[in-house]
């Protein structure tokens, strides 16, 4: 049974960080296209980051970009990301997926974890 377990959310002040965890039992996240998305009230999911081509590529969204960074410990099976100089506009609930293939889409992934709070204060 495959399961995504995220950890790590909270709430900091602007300019602080964060780092969000992803277990996956049940398959091995290198072999699928691991993603980040999130979604804050009365907004649609949206892709943050995403880790691909078994760990080699990753790709974000230009809000973040160069701020976070996704990574994944192929021996746990976890996947990461690191929030620095985390904005207000932050805010939301962050979830981690998986899909076959490389995609932005939320409708192409398979998987789901249940999701992290993160709140960012200014």
């Amino acid at each position: 049974q495959v399961q995504l377990v995220e950890s790590g959310g909270g709430s900091v002040q602007a300019g602080g960080s964060l780092r969000l965890s992803c277990a996956v039992s049940g398959y091995s996240s290198s072999r699928y296209c691991m993603a980040w998305f999130r979604q804050a009230p009365g907004k649609e999911r949206e892709g943050v980051a995403l880790l691909y081509k078994n760990g080699q590529l990753t790709s974000y969204t230009d809000s973040v970009r160069g701020r976070f960074t996704i990574s994944q410990d192929n021996a746990e099976n976890t996947l990461y990301l690191q929030m620095n100089n985390l904005k207000p506009e932050d805010t939301a609930m962050y979830y981690c997926a998986a899909a076959a293939r490389a995609s932005w889409l939320p409708n192409n992934f398979d998987y789901w974890g249940q999701g992290t709070q993160v709140t960012v204060s200014s």
